[in-house]
């Protein structure tokens, strides 16, 4: 049997969402053993002069537990 746990990070790109998801899910990786998965649980464009300037996600991110 495993537990798991969920915590929940953001994570901001200048770039794309999917750039920002990758970004938030490697840094939880850096600090978190045993990642399983990510859900997007909101996200959002910054914007600036009519203009994207950051794309931003908060994650849901479950990893396992040591025994």
């Amino acid at each position: 049997m495993s537990v798991a746990r969920v915590t929940e990070i953001s994570a901001t790109s200048t770039k794309s969402f999917e750039d920002a998801i990758n970004l938030g899910v490697a840094r939880a990786s850096e600090t978190l053993r045993n990642v399983r998965s990510a859900w997007v649980k909101e996200q959002q464009a910054h914007v600036e002069d009519g203009r994207i300037v950051s794309y931003q996600v908060n994650l849901m991110v479950t990893f396992v537990l040591d025994d």
